[in-house]
């Protein structure tokens, strides 16, 4: 009877131990989300210094930093179009020391590439929207362009002939000049660079470049660039004197550039709102509106699943307007 009653004894315990573990783990989660972060947080930028993507996510990060008492360190893991940095990302562990600059190009490797090392859509969580910023058309001062209209009726003038640069097959460069492709019914050729785009836009090499707004900020003053409209439905502030494209009668040319913070998906979902608030929180202080509102950002104010729908509907057109500009994958 003894011996019965030790093993029930110890059944019960293990019993009892077995249905307390899912309160435990949350306890664990909850105390993990409340200490995070007790280290160094880093963040994997897929792109090249000096990119719009890094541009934007150091200016946010910096101040974010600041908020929550750890440095985050960015690392540079450009490469394949951005897929080796996601790729490790993706494949981290989810306990939100590992996040990534995420952006519009996220969504195009999906339709560059055949397969990817990752899912978009499964692999990640998409934590906080930055900010979005439209396209510039800058043409070379050469053309003689004056308007986007003068743009559009040379192409139709002579089909084929006139050039835009790009900074690569399935980049934001290119998707935005496709659409305005699209848009005003233009025969035009695209001419991806690695770098230097822009240089043979001043040049006169190149005749158009519809380049993010973040990128080329710095370059817009250059008198060997005339800037034709903006990929948006409005004005943007920072240029309050160049017409949008859905204004000079193109409104299916509107594209916008958008920067993120997204983690590797099952980050614990404290971790994830914590970083959003506190994200957010340095979106709405002047000194970074300010300082965003210099490279053609508007900041954004999305949930977390706001983002996720968003990230899901840019996904999603951006597939098809490859489907429509007949973009194959590279390999």
């Amino acid at each position: 009877m003894r011996d019965f009653l030790a093993i029930s004894g110890r059944t019960m315990g293990r019993a009892l131990r077995i249905a307390l573990l899912p309160a435990l783990l949350i306890g664990a989660v909850a105390a993990h989300a409340e200490d995070w972060p007790t280290r160094p947080i880093r963040v994997i930028s897929p792109y090249p210094a000096g990119s719009a993507s890094d541009t934007v996510s150091r200016v946010v990060l910096d101040e974010v930093s600041q908020l929550l008492g750890k440095p985050f360190v960015i690392e540079m893991r450009p490469g394949a179009g951005g897929t080796m940095g996601f790729a490790s990302v993706a494949h981290a562990t989810p306990d939100g020391y590992m996040l990534v600059t995420s952006s519009s190009s996220m969504a195009t490797e999906s339709v560059l590439h055949r397969t990817l090392p990752y899912d978009p859509m499964r692999d990640f969580t998409h934590v906080v929207l930055l900010g979005t910023s439209p396209n510039v058309i800058v043409a070379s001062k050469k053309s003689g362009f004056k308007t986007l209209g003068d743009l559009v009726a040379a192409a139709k003038a002579k089909p084929g002939t006139l050039t835009f640069a790009s900074a690569g097959i399935g980049s934001s460069s290119h998707m935005a000049g496709e659409r305005l492709r699209l848009a005003a019914k233009i025969d035009v050729r695209h001419v991806p660079f690695r770098e230097g785009g822009l240089l043979e836009v001043m040049a006169g090499r190149i005749d158009f470049y519809c380049i993010p707004l973040a990128a080329a900020a710095s370059a817009l003053k250059n008198p060997n660039l005339v800037v034709l409209a903006v990929t948006s439905d409005k004005r943007s502030p920072l240029l309050p004197s160049v017409p949008s494209v859905a204004e000079a009668g193109y409104p299916g040319a509107v594209f916008r550039f958008w920067n993120g913070i997204s983690a590797p998906a099952k980050t614990p979902p404290e971790v994830v709102q914590k970083l959003h608030d506190v994200t957010e929180k340095a979106l709405a202080m002047p000194a970074v509106r300010e300082r965003l509102a210099k490279l053609g950002v508007e900041p954004a104010n999305l949930s977390t699943a706001e983002f996720g729908k968003f990230f899901k509907d840019d996904y999603d057109a951006t597939r098809q307007l490859a489907k429509d500009a007949n973009i194959k994958p590279i390999d």
